[in-house]
């Protein structure tokens, strides 16, 4: 299902660093220089050992790391990985269709009041979902939206 994923030295190290300070094993690591941020894969069931109580845990490491670091806890499931990355709790469904081009694409259905907290400022969400979407299932676009249109 997914190719192999190469990382770079500064990952490798930083993934360790993310294990020295939560103690969670972290599966991946993303460098977002864009957005001034590393997101962590962490494996199932290991998002509270890296959160740590208060979230304490996570913030040593940005100081550490002096970037915002993001978590999302993996899934071998594409829907359920997506969920994960933007919030279970917004989302209601996660479609996958296949393309006429045989590309790859997810659409997201949140509710229409939750939808900016979804796609997070400046679209820093639906980024780390498009990114981390492409990276582990060859999903090639990232589509957020309101099953219904409201009507004012």
């Amino acid at each position: 299902m997914t190719e192999t994923i190469k990382l770079t030295t500064d990952q490798i190290k930083l993934m360790s660093l993310f294990q020295n300070v939560t103690g969670a094993t972290a599966r991946d690591c993303i460098e977002d220089e864009k957005q001034d941020r590393v997101i962590f894969v962490v494996n199932p069931g290991k998002m509270g050992l890296a959160i740590g109580k208060g979230g304490s845990t996570i913030k040593n490491l940005q100081n550490v790391v002096k970037r915002n670091v993001e978590l999302v806890e993996y899934s071998e499931e594409p829907s359920e990985f997506l969920k994960n990355m933007l919030n279970p709790k917004l989302v209601s469904e996660v479609k996958i269709n296949k393309r006429l081009d045989g590309s790859l694409q997810a659409i997201v259905l949140v509710d229409a009041k939750k939808k900016g907290i979804v796609v997070g400022r400046e679209g820093r969400n639906a980024e780390k979902a498009r990114l981390l979407a492409k990276r582990y299932f060859q999903i090639s676009s990232v589509l957020i939206q309101s099953p219904e249109k409201i009507m004012e």
